[in-house]
Formats: C-alpha cells, sequence, structure tokens
C-alpha cells in the first residue's frame, strides 16, 4: 500500500457532500460516504431497476470481486481468507459460532470489550458451560498482555478483544496480544469495527486467526457491509455455523462438499449494490493513504481532547497508551444526551456510550453515559474549534 506524504483535504471534501452542511463528528458510528461510493451503488441499482437483478449481478462480476481484491489488500492477506458479509455482527458471530465452544472450554477477553460480544460470551457462558474470564486492564487503561498471557492454561481456547473499543479513545496492542496467542497456539479473534480504517491494519503482524470489520464506520462505506478475515490454515478449524449453496456444492443424495475458501462462510443472497460500494469505499480509502489517513484524524483528535481538557465542567474520560480518533468526555452540568441534543441544534453530529454498550469498562471506571466525538479524515481544524466553542458554550446558556 502506498501513502501519500499529504491528504488533498479540497478534494476530499468536494468528494464529500455532507461536509457542506453539518459538522460529522459521529465517523465511529457511521461516517460520511464519499460521492464515489455513492455513485457506485446507485449506478448499480439504476442497473438492476434496468435490465434485472441478476444480469445486472452478472454484468457488474468485475466490481463485486475487486472488493474481495480490495479488502485483501487494505488488511494483507489473500482474497480467499475472505468473505463478505452484511455487516460486522455477522461477520464476527460467524467466527465465534464456529469454533463450537464447550463446557470447561475458557474464552479470554478485555474489560473494554464490546456489549454484543460479551452478551455472546455471557450467553455461551449460561447455554455451555464455556468459562468467561476479563483480564484486567493496565494502568494506561488497555488491556495487560503480562496479566493476559498469565492467565492461559489448558481449557483457554479463545482470546476474543476488541482491538478500538467504543468508549474511549483506547487503542488496544492487538500485536502483542498475537504474539501471546501465537506463543501458546490459542486461537484469536479480533473485533477490528472501529478500527478497520481508522488505522492500518496487517493481519500478518498482528496475527490474528479471524479478523470481523463494517463498512459503515471509519470505511467510509454503505450501510449493511462488512466482512471476516479467517487465516488460510484456520479455515478447516471453524464450522460454519450454516451451509447452502454458496458455500458447499451438494455433491450426491446423500452428501456435499465445502468450498475451499472463506466465502464458506457466506451464503447466497447479496446486496451486490452495496458489496459494489463497499469494494469502492475501500479504494478511496487506499487512494488516500492508510497511513496518511489515520495520522489526520488521530492528530484532529488529540487537538481536541487538549482543547476540551482545558474547558471548566468537562472532564475526557479517554483511555490508553495509544489513543485514536474517538474523544470521549462528560460534562458536570449537562447530561450526554442533553449535550448531543444542544450539539445537534447547531449543527455538530456526536454520540453518546452508555455503561450498556462496555460495562465491564464504564462499571470499573465509574462512568455514566459520556459524548463520543469522532474524527475523520475529512474534518478540518476551524471544524474542531467551533466544537470545542460550542462545548464551551454550553456553561453560558
Amino acid at each position: 500500500m502506498t501513502s501519500r506524504e499529504h491528504l488533498d483535504l479540497e478534494k476530499v471534501r468536494q468528494d464529500t457532500p455532507g461536509t457542506r452542511t453539518r459538522i460529522h463528528l459521529n465517523n465511529a458510528g457511521a461516517s460520511l460516504i464519499p460521492s464515489p461510493v455513492y455513485q457506485a451503488v446507485v449506478e448499480h441499482l439504476d442497473l438492476e431497476m434496468q435490465i434485472g437483478g441478476y444480469e445486472a449481478h452478472k454484468r457488474a462480476m468485475p466490481a463485486f470481486e475487486r472488493t474481495y481484491d480490495a479488502i485483501a489488500e487494505m488488511v494483507n492477506c489473500s482474497r480467499d481468507e475472505i468473505a463478505l458479509m452484511e455487516n460486522a455482527t455477522a461477520a464476527w458471530m460467524t467466527a465465534f459460532h464456529g469454533l463450537n465452544l464447550q463446557a470447561g472450554d475458557k474464552i479470554l477477553t478485555a474489560e473494554a470489550e464490546y456489549a454484543s460480544n460479551a452478551i455472546t460470551y455471557l450467553q455461551a457462558a449460561q447455554d455451555k458451560g464455556v468459562i468467561l474470564e476479563v483480564i484486567p486492564s493496565d494502568a494506561a487503561g488497555q488491556i495487560d498482555v503480562a496479566a493476559l498471557e498469565a492467565r492461559i492454561d489448558a481449557q483457554t481456547k479463545l482470546i476474543s478483544i476488541s482491538h478500538i473499543p467504543t468508549n474511549g479513545g483506547l487503542i488496544n496492542p492487538a500485536e502483542e496480544v498475537g504474539k501471546v496467542a501465537r506463543k501458546h497456539g490459542i486461537p484469536y479473534l479480533l473485533d477490528a469495527c472501529q478500527s478497520v480504517g481508522q488505522i492500518p491494519l496487517d493481519v500478518q503482524k498482528i496475527g490474528c486467526d479471524m479478523l470481523s470489520a463494517t463498512g459503515r464506520k471509519y470505511l467510509r462505506g454503505p450501510r449493511g457491509t462488512g466482512f471476516l478475515y479467517v487465516r488460510g490454515d484456520f479455515l478447516n478449524r471453524l464450522t460454519p455455523p450454516w451451509l447452502d449453496l454458496h458455500g458447499a456444492k451438494w455433491t450426491s443424495a446423500n452428501s456435499f462438499t465445502m468450498r475451499s475458501d472463506a466465502r464458506r462462510f457466506e451464503n447466497w443472497e447479496f446486496n451486490v449494490a452495496a458489496v459494489i460500494g463497499l469494494g469502492v469505499a475501500v479504494d478511496y480509502y487506499l487512494a488516500q493513504g492508510p497511513s496518511a489517513c489515520s495520522e489526520r484524524l488521530c492528530s484532529l483528535a488529540a487537538a481536541a481532547r487538549a482543547e476540551l481538557e482545558r474547558l471548566p465542567h468537562v472532564t475526557v474520560t479517554d483511555i490508553g497508551a495509544r489513543k485514536g480518533g474517538m474523544v470521549t468526555f462528560s460534562h458536570d452540568r449537562y447530561s450526554a444526551e442533553d449535550i448531543r441534543e444542544k450539539l445537534a441544534a447547531r449543527g455538530i453530529n456526536v454520540s453518546t456510550s452508555s455503561p450498556a454498550s462496555t460495562r465491564f469498562d464504564m462499571d470499573r471506571r465509574g462512568l455514566e453515559t459520556i459524548v463520543r466525538a469522532s474524527f475523520h479524515y475529512y474534518n478540518t481544524e476551524d471544524e474542531l474549534k467551533q466544537f470545542a466553542a460550542e462545548v464551551a458554550n454550553l456553561q453560558e446558556n
């Protein structure tokens, strides 16, 4: 992947019509899609309307297949290790349930784990007798890698963490966790829902066996898209939770043969327009340069933290030795929801994060619902200053 030395911010914002009407700081929820992505989706829908869905898919097959290649280039793997999914949850659930964990098997996770994942662990504990152990955070707030390794024993069958959790700027040390997983031969599932498109990803360096991701967040792709990476020599250690005529071939009346690649985890029906849009979004990101994108958005977030930390009544709640593009804070006079609504009325999109989304971490830190402003590379320094000024003005209203 080739990174530009500097982003062409003016061109990027020209490609992003949403920036003309609002300051969008909810990129950890869903980013503003660029015009080329919109055009690719609409053009394919137009084609379906004109000639039919099957016929349009056949004609658009090169663009559809490009999505696999673009994703593989982005995360440094083979296209045969990528399965396209309708969202990150489907991707993550496919990997998790494909492990077929049994009673007594142990899962190790981090305190800043996401709710959907944690609920699945708890369901597996309730229904199957799987054991869940939450590894404590270190002084910086990230997963304590030494403590993780100390908890590994013969029962440990999975290490599963969120790379960038939803509520606090933190970037977990995924590569260090990968080294521990490889050393002990433990399957490693990484939830990259927030990290894909936010920071450069290299599955070879990370050392994960499985990685799940979405298209709608920092990749700037359509909603209803995602993907699952499964390392080639790990494929046969996962059992697809379901199979259909796409993931397998019916070879005789009483037998079938699974596909040899990761597409065994897909099913037959696709939103073809959205898949094409995802591929265009990944190519757009690669053209900007993953390192350049990450450096810019992380720099904007760091500047925002500094601005907020100077304000009375505001407490920045970010953690981590290494921080990304999400900035979280609370206010001692206004609730997080009040702030979200007040900022929205001023044309600024932010979101909130509650204990229900990352309860292990937020309960440990005694946090209630907090405000989350998530920056992207298309945001500007002027937008940052306006955001900080509006937060400052809250105390005067």
